[in-house]
């Protein structure tokens, strides 16, 4: 099994990564609330299976710790300092700019959506050590605003 998951923990939402890690891909992306990344945790632990996870450091990490060892999952943490800004430029290589966000420069570039689920990515790439591909089209689950409730 090569299936690991990143996650960028926070108290509003959440990052995920679920990559192959002999691919060197990922698979799918999310940013969810704290209690749907939990299920969908849970999910992914059956099918497609979970090796391990690597968990940012950062606002709740302790208490997401223990929830991933209490499910028993193997758990690695690692530091998240700087990977906000580092996610945001890791953005715009894997989403080039369209239209006139290509006229910008790449510092007052904003991504048009929530990208803590780059954030996951780094963080599986800072524990490996290499960079990770995604494919065009790549699957993003996503918290589902007030209007779509």
């Amino acid at each position: 099994m090569s299936t690991w998951l990143g996650l960028d923990p926070g108290l509003s939402k959440c990052g995920l990564a679920l990559c192959d890690q002999v691919a060197g891909m990922v698979n799918v992306a999310a940013v969810l609330s704290p209690e749907d990344c939990l299920a969908q945790i849970q999910i992914w632990q059956v099918d497609p299976g979970l090796e391990a996870v690597v968990l940012g450091n950062g606002t709740g990490s302790k208490h997401w710790q223990q929830q991933l060892i209490a499910l028993g999952l193997s758990v690695h943490v690692t530091p998240e300092a700087g990977t906000t800004l580092a996610a945001r430029s890791r953005y715009w290589q894997l989403e080039p700019p369209q239209g006139w966000r290509r006229l910008l420069p790449e510092g007052l570039r904003l991504p048009p959506r929530d990208y803590d689920d780059v954030v996951a990515q780094l963080l599986l790439e800072r524990h490996w050590g290499t960079e990770l591909r995604r494919s065009p089209g790549l699957p993003l689950l996503r918290l589902k605003t007030s209007r779509e409730r």
